[in-house]
């Protein structure tokens, strides 16, 4: 997800999105270690965009208290 997408969101909407994002991820680890995930790159691309959520969220927060 690009993060002009991620920008137009709100705090909580960005946490809901990491908290599905971790989810997913968590069932891309178990599929690549049972051998059935077939993108091993998917893993890298969902941490990605966790990270870009997460720096986001931080982002605002950190200009709410201004």
């Amino acid at each position: 997800m690009k993060v002009s997408e991620l920008r137009g969101l709100s705090v909580e909407e960005l946490q809901e999105k990491v908290r599905n994002w971790k989810r997913d991820l968590m069932q891309l680890r178990f599929q690549a270690k049972t051998g059935k995930l077939e993108r091993q790159s998917a893993i890298k691309e969902l941490r990605r965009d966790v990270a870009r959520a997460l720096t986001l969220v931080g982002e605002k927060k950190g200009t709410e208290k201004l």
